[in-house]
C-alpha cells in the first residue's frame, strides 16, 4: 500500500481515481489547489504524487517545483492533450511520468505502479536510516542506540526496517505480513503481535517505541525523553 496525494480541482477525476487507486489497496488523499497540495504534502509526506497542471491559484509546475526542491517523491503530471509545453516544463522541473487527459484508468494505474517500484529501489539502496536514536545499516543488518549494539533476530530486523522507513505511519498486520513475511493470508495469526513484542522489549531504553492501534496495526513513534519497558 502506498500513500498516493491527488491534486485535481476536477471532482469527477479526483473521484475516479480515488476509486481506481484504492481498489488497489492504496491510501488516496485529494486536494483541489495548489496552496492545499503543498500543505498537505508536508503533513502526509506522500509515497507518490498525481498532479494536474491547471490549477487554482498556484499551478501545477510550481508545486512541482516546491516539492522536487526538497524531496524525490515520485510525480506523475496529469495533463491535457494541448499542454506540451507544460509537460516539457514539468518533466525539466523534476516530474518523472505525465499522463494526458482524456486517460484510461488502468493505464495509469499502471504508470504508478511502474513509479512506485522505481522509488522502492531507490530506497533499497539506502545504507543507513536514523531514527530517533537509533542508527540501522540495511548493509550489514545491524542496530546501534548511541553506540550501543541491539542484537535482532532477522525478522524483527526486517519488521524495524519497515516501520521505521515511515515512522509515525499505521501498518495493518496484513500489510506487515506482506512486506516483512511476503505472506498473503486471510486467517487469524499472531506472528505479527509476537514479533512486536519481542522488538518492543529489545528498544527498551531507547527514544523508539512501537505504539499499537486497537483493532488496526501497529506504527513506530520517535519520543523525545527514552523509553521504558514496554511489553
Amino acid at each position: 500500500m502506498a500513500r498516493i496525494l491527488v491534486v485535481e480541482d476536477d471532482q469527477r477525476i479526483a473521484d475516479l481515481l480515488r476509486v481506481f487507486l484504492r481498489r488497489e489497496g492504496h491510501e488516496i488523499i485529494t486536494v483541489a489547489s495548489g496552496e492545499e497540495a503543498l500543505r498537505q504534502f508536508g503533513d502526509i509526506q506522500p509515497d507518490l504524487v498525481i498532479l494536474d497542471l491547471m490549477l487554482p491559484g498556484i499551478h501545477g509546475r510550481e508545486v512541482c517545483r516546491a516539492i522536487r526542491m526538497r524531496h524525490d517523491t515520485p510525480i506523475i503530471m496529469l495533463t491535457a492533450l494541448d499542454d506540451e509545453r507544460d509537460v516539457v516544463e514539468g518533466l525539466d522541473l523534476g516530474a518523472d511520468d505525465y499522463v494526458t487527459k482524456p486517460f484510461k484508468p488502468r493505464e495509469l494505474l499502471a504508470r504508478v505502479r511502474a513509479a512506485l517500484r522505481r522509488a522502492s529501489g531507490k530506497a533499497a539502496l539506502v545504507k543507513e536510516l536514523i531514527v530517533g536514536d537509533l542508527q540501522i545499516n540495511t548493509a550489514d543488518r545491524t542496530v546501534t542506540a548511541n553506540g550501543r549494539p541491539i542484537a535482532l533476530r532477522p525478522r524483527e530486523f526486517d519488521l524495524l526496517v519497515t516501520l521505521a522507513q515511515r515512522p509515525g505511519s499505521l501498518f495493518t498486520r496484513e500489510q506487515l505480513l506482506r512486506l516483512v513475511w511476503d505472506w498473503e493470508i486471510d486467517e487469524e495469526t499472531r506472528t505479527v503481535d509476537v514479533h512486536v513484542n519481542r522488538l518492543r522489549q529489545r528498544l527498551a531504553g531507547t527514544k523508539v517505541t512501537i505504539e499499537g492501534v486497537r483493532g488496526l496495526g501497529y506504527r513506530l513513534v520517535v519520543h523525545d525523553t527514552l523509553s521504558a519497558d514496554t511489553v
